[in-house]
């Protein structure tokens, strides 16, 4: 029986068809197999001759008309989208064109302020009233008014102009300078701005936070666990034992200085015409100190001015950013990948959740799951931030529109930034500490004794105490009566050998102690950029 006209023509060669058992034919027709559709790419097609593969399309296709999280193609809308939205009305399309829309707005009011610009009265109250309202009520149907004029412009910047001249006109004062909309701006001079504010806007109210929030959790579990030692590895083998809070205040520090180092780049503005020259500007008043009205303007943004450009900003500070936030992750993952060994040796449990599963097939398992997606979506994260920083900054002649699309992506690296945060700080509110395994490794490492009993030996002229030492431990077991009876028949001053003797690998933590009690100063020296 041959397939109906209404399933879908599958894509496969005439010879390939034949070989498999489909008849040849030079009418269009559908066949399904092997649970896929194909269509031959000459003008032969293929008829089904089994009749267990007739299937309807209507059955077995549905179209997707509308957006949602089942069907979103990046994760960051649909399966994370609740963990990710705090940075929509920053990074999102939506983002975009409402800050397109204020600095549009704004440019018209600086435009009122000038008064070399005599088309342009100084705005009454209620004008600019009228012009801020348009700003501080802009919602998503004022977003998709814009959308629809695209579809007609074909040019994004365009719509957000013709939008705000459709508004206004209604306005008997601002309706006689509405083709001062838009005034000598190239659309870069609009966008770099947008994109400055979404980086700025979302910056300070999300990712700087959440950065806080991590670098105080980790504090947190360096001032707790200052006292807690722990035996550490290098290559993976034991070495000399610290605290479980110092290794932990070794992270807080580190992420708390590349958290600083973000907030300090300086996101930059231009609004300097076509091609960076104000030429038009000066041809329309050649008596208005442009660079120093742009220069206002940008900064009146909260935005740094750049001077030297081309069509658009240079994107130089964009590079630093994101490489900077790129830093910042890259310490995370390796907190990540720490923690998760430390679950590993047993020295953290984490904590169960009712109802939850952690293997389909393995009941007993509670895995680090938190820390595993918070290392895989801080490679994604690093992944788009570094396409960023290595793109960005190139732009052929005066400019190509290469960056327009990638800028686009900004929200995809925070985002997943945004997500790994979330996720490590969920991984560290599940832990818990596991003394009694800890203590069972530091029991079992007396060979680490081996490094303090040999420099003190070497500090009273004992001849060769590395070697001695070397021929003690390496590759031998050691115990605490072997080590005690290496120390008492040294050559050594009553009270060194006393010391030596009272040690242990629980006590042999050298300043550990007090470098994790002291976390919250050294982040306060490295605020204030007087550490590192």
């Amino acid at each position: 029986m041959e397939i109906g006209a209404n399933c879908r023509v599958l894509d496969q060669p005439p010879f390939l068809c034949a070989a498999k058992g489909f008849q040849l034919s030079k009418e269009p027709s559908t066949i399904f197999r092997n649970g896929s559709f194909y269509k031959p790419p000459t003008n032969f097609y293929c008829k089904a001759i089994l009749n267990d593969f007739q299937v309807p399309m209507e059955k077995k296709v549905n179209v997707i008309h509308e957006l949602s999280s089942l069907v979103a193609l990046s994760p960051l809308d649909g399966r994370y989208w609740g963990k990710v939205k705090d940075l929509a009305p920053y990074l999102s399309e939506y983002g975009l064109i409402f800050f397109r829309v204020l600095v549009e707005i704004k440019w018209l009011v600086k435009l009122s302020e000038i008064p070399e610009i005599i088309e342009v009265p100084r705005f009454s109250k209620d004008a600019s009233s009228f012009l801020l309202g348009i700003i501080d009520n802009f919602c998503e149907d004022d977003a998709l008014e814009i959308k629809k004029i695209e579809r007609v412009t074909n040019h994004d910047v365009k719509a957000v102009e013709y939008f705000l001249k459709q508004r206004c006109q209604s306005h008997p004062e601002i309706s006689k300078v509405l083709e001062f909309f838009h005034f000598s701006c190239t659309s870069e001079d609009i966008n770099n701005l947008a994109h400055g504010l979404m980086l700025k806007e979302s910056l300070e109210n999300v990712m700087l936070p959440f950065m806080d929030k991590l670098t105080n959790a980790i504090s947190t579990m360096a001032k707790d666990n200052a006292c807690i030692p722990i035996l550490c590895r290098t290559h993976g083998q034991p070495a000399s034992p610290s605290t479980l809070g110092k290794e932990m205040a070794i992270f807080a520090v580190r992420l708390g200085r590349e958290r600083s180092e973000v907030s300090k780049v300086k996101i930059m503005g231009k609004f300097a015409g076509a091609v960076g020259n104000y030429n038009a500007h000066l041809v329309a008043y050649p008596n208005v100190n442009w660079p120093k009205v742009a220069e206002e303007f940008v900064n009146s943004l909260g935005l740094s001015f750049n001077p030297y450009v081309t069509q658009i900003e240079t994107h130089d500070y964009m590079a630093k950013l994101f490489f900077t936030i790129v830093r910042y992750n890259n310490i995370l993952i390796d907190f990540d990948r720490d923690i998760w060994g430390y679950i590993s040796l047993g020295y953290f449990k984490q904590i169960t959740k009712v109802g939850e599963i952690g293997s389909s097939t393995m009941p007993h398992k509670v895995n680090p799951i938190d820390f595993e997606n918070s290392e895989g979506n801080l490679g994604v994260a690093n992944g788009a931030l570094a396409q960023l920083s290595e793109k960005l900054p190139i732009s052929r002649w005066q400019r190509d529109l290469t960056d327009s699309t990638v800028l686009r992506n900004m929200g995809v690296g925070l985002g997943h930034s945004l997500l790994a945060y979330k996720s490590t700080l969920q991984g560290i509110s599940k832990l818990q500490v596991n003394e009694s395994r800890i203590n069972e490794d530091l029991d079992q490492s007396w060979e680490v004794l081996a490094e303090p009993i040999q420099t003190v030996m070497r500090r009273y002229g004992v001849p060769e105490p590395y070697e001695k030492l070397k021929e003690l431990t390496r590759g031998k077991t050691v115990t605490k009566e072997s080590i005690r009876r290496f120390i008492e028949g040294l050559e050594l001053p009553k009270e060194a050998k006393t010391n030596l003797l009272e040690l242990t690998p629980h006590s042999y933590v050298g300043a550990a102690v007090e470098l994790a009690r002291d976390v919250d100063m050294a982040l306060n020296l490295v605020n204030r950029g007087e550490l590192f």
